[in-house]
């Protein structure tokens, strides 16, 4: 009889890729994970316990196969797997770099739940793909036989990405416009190098380069190019354009200098890292070295603030959230990370306004939790009398972010937007009341993972290609 390869998570204990130790990783911006060996994956994909009703895949947006491809690893079927996984997700690698499993399939595996520790998924999804690239099974993509379409996307981050991988293989001509200099969106500018690092993005950007797909950067819609000529000009058009306006805090002193945006912060950063010479890094505008930096906010855009002022050489680095620990929206995993490389978390604490211009600190009111709010979580209350000053050199506002205001840059009053400024998109087909328009990712969804925006764009680009095949097949009745 054959020896059983799948359910060993009694007899095997869950393990993590090596992870590098603090002191070191926090020296450079490097990934911090080393890569399974063929062994550990093989060990790990092996605690699956083949679900006959996998949550995991159910709660993956992708609803991505992951039972089968644990076990073509925990077999030694390292192809087979990477097939599997490579159907349902355009950038596999990326989503097992940055996707938050701890929430996502990690937090609902079966044998998480029933005490062994979970699979560890996005290792093996990590390992899988990094494994096909190295062995040349990760194909150039064939464009189907052009149609003559044309399909302007605006935004190269992965929802436009993922839409122009499906409409370039079957055969439609696609651009893509983007206002900086590299395609990838905030995989390239909006997450450090420790988490996700460029050439695993860039190497994707240039498989769709070769296919045909046209990149046109520097490129801002509303000023370099209207959005009138865009939709003339082609068949159909994708708004991917993500949400980049950073909301702001209210209170005195909040425009003093040393007061920065999470984002400008990052991308400056990330720049620097890609080897460009940035002036706002070069004068110490974006640059936390030698500096006393407070961070405010609690989500993942905080978390990667914190460990890029750590990684610039910061002299000390806070991050003051207004919750306390368990009622933070940020991964757990990244918080623990952060605090493995010396940030001290000030829970319960919110800023009421700034000291000095520029920034010498942050004037803070201590909080306690109350009762639940909307969201089910517990709401900060004011402690009357316990205010206090941190002292601060650089001041980094990681609070999410907003649309931008489409119809207006645009000039474009008729593009359906909610009240919130988000698009206006149909939940499954992704297509706006504007004829010919769709939309998706986080213009449509509000800040959200990169991987509903993979799964928007991929759902976008089918429902781009069966909406013109209809179009072609009534024009030639």
């Amino acid at each position: 009889m054959a020896k059983q390869p799948m359910l060993k998570f009694v007899n095997v204990d869950r393990d993590m890729p090596q992870k590098r130790s603090a002191e070191t990783r926090k020296e450079d911006f490097h990934e911090i994970y080393a890569e399974f060996s063929a062994t550990k994956a093989e060990e790990q994909a092996s605690r699956c316990s083949q679900c006959g009703v996998p949550y995991c895949q159910s709660h993956c947006p992708l609803h991505n196969n992951i039972p089968d491809w644990l076990r073509m690893t925990a077999t030694g079927r390292m192809k087979e797997a990477y097939e599997l996984s490579q159907a349902t997700n355009t950038f596999p690698e990326i989503c097992g770099r940055i996707c938050p499993q701890d929430r996502l399939c990690e937090g609902n595996c079966v044998i998480e739940q029933s005490g062994h520790g979970t699979v560890t998924i996005g290792a093996v999804e990590k390992y899988i793909t990094d494994t096909a690239w190295e062995n040349g099974w990760v194909e150039e993509i064939t464009p189907g036989k052009a149609t003559g379409e044309k399909v302007a996307i605006i935004g190269a981050g992965p929802g436009g990405l993922a839409a122009a991988d499906v409409l370039v293989r079957a055969g439609v001509s696609v651009t893509v416009y983007d206002r900086h200099d590299r395609a990838g969106g905030l995989l390239t500018y909006g997450i450090p190098g420790f988490k996700l690092e460029k050439d695993v993005v860039m190497r994707r950007v240039e498989l769709l380069e070769r296919a045909g797909v046209a990149f046109k950067l520097n490129c801002n819609v509303g000023e370099d190019v209207t959005f009138a000529d865009i939709h003339k000009e082609n068949d159909a058009v994708l708004i991917a354009t993500g949400v980049y306006k950073t909301r702001d805090l209210q209170g005195p002193g909040g425009g003093a200098a040393g007061i920065v945006n999470a984002l400008d912060y990052l991308t400056c950063s990330n720049r620097t890292d890609f080897g460009d010479k940035v002036a706002e890094f070069e004068s110490g505008e974006l640059n936390a070295e030698g500096k006393k930096v407070v961070v405010i906010g609690g989500g993942d855009t905080a978390m990667d603030c914190v460990r890029t002022a750590i990684r610039q050489g910061a002299t000390s680095v806070k991050c003051l959230y207004r919750r306390d620990r368990a009622n933070m929206p940020g991964s757990q995993r990244e918080t623990q990370n952060a605090e493995e490389e010396g940030v001290e978390f000030v829970w319960l604490a919110a800023p009421k306004g700034f000291a000095g211009d520029p920034v010498t600190g942050v004037m803070v009111q201590k909080n306690r939790l109350g009762a639940p709010d909307a969201s089910g979580r517990r709401s900060p209350e004011v402690i009357e009398g316990a205010d206090y000053v941190e002292e601060a050199d650089l001041v980094i506002k990681a609070l999410g972010f907003e649309p931008e205001a489409l119809p207006t840059l645009w000039n474009e009053p008729d593009l359906p937007v909610t009240r919130w400024g988000t698009v206006k998109a149909a939940f499954e087909t992704h297509k706006t009341d504007m004829d010919g328009v769709w939309a998706v990712g986080d213009i449509v969804r509000g800040a959200s993972l990169v991987v509903w925006a993979i799964r928007d764009g991929r759902e976008a680009g089918a429902n781009i290609l069966a909406t013109l095949s209809e179009r072609a097949a009534v024009a030639a009745e």
